[in-house]
């Protein structure tokens, strides 16, 4: 995979390095390891040892923050996004600390145990939540788990299924194999075949922009040396359908990814995890050498045929190293920030490989599809919208957990009916929906169905479709504070709208006696207008929308 023409040196020489078998990520998170140090100290060295620049192994060290942060022998994570600050008023992270005695971010005198803030763990229905290692802590009280003072409890993730006929939930409610439907494939069907029926289908992406999954496949299905990458870097606050999926139902996941691969005629799949979900990475390595074993997947890139070779791989760290060309960076070994468009990464991704990407949740209904045909997909759903799709509760809700809902149905059922409202009937204040780039809707006005196109014109975003209650007890000006925390510590950096943006939209955010004037207004629509991806543009509506949902309290906001 060649990367003549990009015009980036470092890129070239580190894409003849990653041909040698060479993974400088993966050297570097074995270096940080070892360490307390700053990567100033250990990544330039890692680099020079791969036979590489200096700055190849600084870049990345010092942008994702499981490199750039101290790592003692106890490394803990604590979740501080939107579902877990709601549970608890954003209070735990501080009875962490002081029941540690360990500052976020530091690590203590000897080394022996660390502390990082990160934005979710998956446990938004049990938060607030932490990993001890890998280890996984959940409750309300977080501290008194990690200081030894109580017993360590780590919830199941409860799973629903509303539509008498799951998609996403079949292997986890009725115990359908997906792998079988891969074998059948291969022995009845050509690619051509599985292209027609996802188009048929109807299926859009599920993470975000909801691009139609067919025509994205028809653009790389004749090219050679196609690669597709499955996105498990599920970053939004409030969803954890992704981390359900890899840990419950890996095999579906992997066939979906197989008959991608099939249908796009690549032989290379890889499947990039989020590193705060160390249990689905687990699970995904293990269900693929269990398919190799059985014959379902490839043993090695070398291997003829029509079985794609499968490699999974653990992120480091960063939000929006989930947009597709910002985790095509991580996997080349660089800083994880998005890059213009075009070239797209269907005509120049990965390596300068055609690539498509997916998310975890679009591949898993492929499986289905492939059985029950494009067309009965194509009835489920809105005629615009087809299919169903997993809706996540957080912990405020009364039945919290992870529902398969047809899309169209209202949000209105989906809060009440199927989560019982808020838990020790509480009224519903705001409404956290698609994520910190989705939106918010007053618990009033939930009259909307769930589609990317009815939430847009309410101000809102189906994104993951992660849905965040609050309550009376959460202040609106310290949740619009947490929106634009997350949004200045989450900026990848890579333009000065976003960059700079973020951090002016906390610096006004933190002067909660002031009402943000005409400079706002400015700040706002250069943000949304000139940012290079839909983080920077996204973040001044998601504000507007919190505006909305709380009224005259944040007036001035809407802007």
């Amino acid at each position: 995979m060649g990367t003549a023409g990009t015009g980036d040196a470092l890129r070239e020489l580190t894409a003849r390095h990653a041909a040698r078998g060479g993974r400088l990520a993966d050297a570097l998170e074995r270096a940080r390891e070892t360490t307390t140090q700053g990567p100033q100290t250990w990544a330039p060295q890692v680099a020079e040892a791969s036979g590489l620049p200096r700055a190849a192994g600084l870049g990345p060290a010092t942008y994702f923050a499981d490199l750039a942060g101290p790592r003692g022998e106890r490394h803990i994570r604590v979740c501080t996004a939107t579902a877990c600050f709601a549970a608890r008023g954003g209070r735990h992270l501080a009875e962490v600390e002081e029941a540690l005695g360990v500052t976020a971010g530091q690590a203590d005198a000897d080394g022996r145990t660390s502390l990082q803030a990160v934005h979710c763990l998956g446990y938004c229905y049990a938060g607030p939540a932490a990993l001890d290692g890998t280890r996984p802590r959940a409750g309300p009280d977080l501290a008194d788990q990690l200081a030894g003072r109580a017993q360590p409890r780590a919830p199941g993730l409860p799973a629903r299924d509303t539509t008498g006929a799951p998609v996403l939930l079949a292997g986890i409610v009725n115990g359908d194999r997906a792998w079988e439907v891969w074998r059948e494939a291969l022995t009845g069907l050509c690619p051509d075949d599985v292209l027609g029926e996802t188009v048929a289908s109807g299926l859009r992406g599920r993470g975000g922009a909801g691009f139609p999954v067919g025509a994205k496949w028809s653009t790389v299905a004749d090219r050679p040396d196609a690669v597709v990458v499955v996105n498990g870097d599920e970053g939004d606050p409030g969803s954890y359908a992704d981390r359900l999926l890899m840990e419950q139902d890996p095999r579906r996941v992997l066939a979906g990814l197989a008959l991608a691969c099939f249908a796009c005629r690549a032989r290379h799949g890889i499947v990039l995890v989020r590193s705060e979900y160390p249990e689905a990475t687990a699970r995904m390595r293990r269900a693929v050498e269990e398919a190799v074993a059985a014959g379902d997947l490839a043993g090695s890139a070398e291997e003829p045929g029509p079985r794609p070779y499968v490699e999974i791989v653990a992120g480091a760290g960063s939000y929006v190293a989930g947009e597709e060309t910002a985790l095509i960076a991580r996997l080349e070994g660089g800083r994880g920030v998005a890059r213009a468009r075009p070239p797209y990464p269907t005509d120049r991704g990965l390596w300068d490989a055609p690539t498509v990407v997916n998310n975890v949740e679009t591949l898993a209904a492929v499986p289905w599809i492939v059985r029950h045909g494009g067309a009965a997909h194509a009835r489920r759903g809105t005629p615009d919208e087809t299919g169903t799709k997993l809706v996540c509760l957080s912990e405020r809700f009364a039945r919290p957990g992870a529902y398969e809902v047809e899309l169209g149905t209202s949000v209105e059922e989906i809060v009440m009916r199927f989560g019982g409202g808020l838990k020790d009937g509480r009224d519903l204040v705001a409404l956290q929906i698609g994520g910190p780039l989705g939106g918010f809707l007053a618990g009033d006005a939930l009259d909307v169905p769930l589609t990317s196109r009815a939430l847009a014109d309410r101000g809102a975003a189906l994104g993951h479709a992660g849905c965040v209650a609050f309550d009376a007890d959460t202040d609106p000006r310290a949740l619009l504070r947490h929106v634009w925390e997350f949004a200045a510590d989450e900026s990848c950096g890579a333009c000065a709208p976003c960059r700079i943006g973020t951090r002016r939209g906390l610096e006004l955010a933190q002067n909660s006696g002031e009402t943000p004037g005409e400079s706002y207004e400015r700040l706002a629509r250069l943000m949304s207008e000139a940012s290079l991806c839909a983080f920077g543009r996204r973040v001044p509506e998601a504000v507007r929308s919190l505006t909305r949902a709380y009224g005259d309290v944040l007036a001035g906001w809407e802007r």
